[in-house]
């Protein structure tokens, strides 16, 4: 499994992976690229996963020898899943590893492209990666999810189609379950705005593709999604058919980050978990953030809060594991320096939230102007869009680095 810059994303495969009992290794960038996919002593991997994230972060951490190594191991006969990122990081085009024809497909209204939760498919019919005992119309997760450019090619297999969205489908902060049909209608016929994306409707979710030997599945539905049965039934499916693995369940528990057992008891990590339940108590007070599940906040637009998931998720879930050598030798050196930044972190993303609650009661008013600074503030902790930089980066970088360590372990225990 590819680790670099897959955030919360990789934790969700990783964890799907262990409690599947799936044989498994967190792999880097630079090992890819150091011709770990050909090492002629271990022989090819039976797979590559690819999580989400960013593609265009994820092709420049593989860099052109990274990129040519994946782009080898497929033509010989590898097989590569990828995952909504790790799906556009398939697609050929800018920043693509070009396995499959298809490109990525941009989006005219932006609102249409903060859709998540679940969504009914349609799907493949006597196709040998679709399982067959799945009911009609399945509800797979989508996590604001890209799109793919269809073009007519005979090398791509579409395996299933957005239909209608399931009963947690939100638009940015807005749960389409909760409106009446009727007031969507009366929105688009007064204001001009349409909530559900019918950009999204009828077009793929799940795709085929062959390159040279190899086999590519690339999925903007998370399959790896917890507690979410027919997407794990689809995932166990997916591995038994493409690799000589059999997964040991079908079904991926529910992710409960505030209960996960602390088994590393570090005073940096638990410095930095009591930060971060502050800020996500504050931001709730405030009306800005939310629990959507035991593992994903929800956000009020503008908010960065997918950011703020993934720090609560990437130290939670590493506390929960004991550390081998490895991960104590790597934190003994970056844990003084990852301290001083989440103290900076948590000091001014405290006056950020308080400052755009402020902007959200002001801007009621008519005659009000935006905060003068705040998007300066926010950029400041979290870089330009998408976040990804500023005082968030210095804190990630670690914990990923961190949580590979700790997580490329045999698993003795499900979480």
């Amino acid at each position: 499994m590819l680790w670099d810059e897959s955030q919360l994303w990789g934790l969700l495969l990783a964890r799907a992976l262990r409690h599947m009992r799936v044989p498994h290794r967190l792999v880097s960038a630079r090992q890819v690229a150091a011709g770990l996919l050909s090492d002629a002593a271990s022989g090819p991997p039976a797979a590559l996963l690819v999580p989400g994230g960013f593609a265009r972060r994820k092709a420049r951490a593989l860099g052109p020898k990274g990129i040519e190594a994946v782009r080898g191991y497929v033509h010989g006969g590898g097989v590569y899943l990828g995952f909504c990122g790790g799906a556009g990081l398939g697609l050929s085009g800018d920043n693509g590893l070009e396995l499959c024809p298809w490109t990525r497909k941009g989006f005219a209204d932006r609102l249409q492209h903060f859709a998540s939760g679940h969504v009914h498919v349609t799907t493949a019919q006597n196709h040998d990666l679709v399982p067959e005992d799945l009911r009609d119309m399945p509800l797979l997760p989508v996590w604001w999810p890209a799109r793919f450019s269809v073009a007519p090619h005979q090398g791509v297999r579409v395996l299933a189609a957005y239909a209608d969205p399931g009963p947690d489908f939100m638009v940015a902060d807005i749960p389409l379950a909760a409106l009446p049909a009727e007031t969507m209608n009366d929105w688009q016929a007064l204001y001009g705005v349409k909530l559900w994306p019918q950009v999204m409707h009828g077009q793929p979710a799940i795709i085929e593709a062959a390159h040279g030997d190899g086999r590519v599945v690339l999925s903007y539905a998370h399959l790896e999604t917890p507690a979410s049965p027919e997407a794990n039934a689809w995932l166990t499916h997916l591995l038994t058919r493409l690799t000589d693995v059999r997964p040991a369940s079908g079904l991926i528990p529910a992710w409960d980050l505030e209960t996960l057992p602390v088994e590393w008891d570090d005073p940096a990590l638990t410095r930095a978990a009591g930060q971060m339940a502050e800020i996500v108590r504050l931001g709730r007070e405030h009306l800005l953030l939310y629990w959507r599940n035991p593992w994903l906040l929800g956000w009020r637009r503008g908010i960065p809060g997918a950011a703020l998931s993934s720090l609560t998720a990437f130290i939670r879930q590493i506390s929960a594991h004991e550390p081998g050598n490895d991960a104590l030798d790597f934190w003994s050196q970056a844990s003084v320096e990852f301290t001083r930044h989440m103290d900076l972190f948590h000091r001014g993303l405290t006056g950020y939230l308080l400052a755009e609650r402020l902007a959200m009661t002001l801007s009621a008013a008519n005659d009000a102007e935006c905060l003068p600074g705040l998007a300066q503030q926010k950029q400041a902790l979290f870089g330009p869009p998408p976040a990804g930089g500023g005082l968030y980066a210095r804190l990630s970088a670690p914990l990923e680095r961190l949580a590979r360590r700790v997580l490329d372990t045999p698993p003795t225990g499900c979480e």
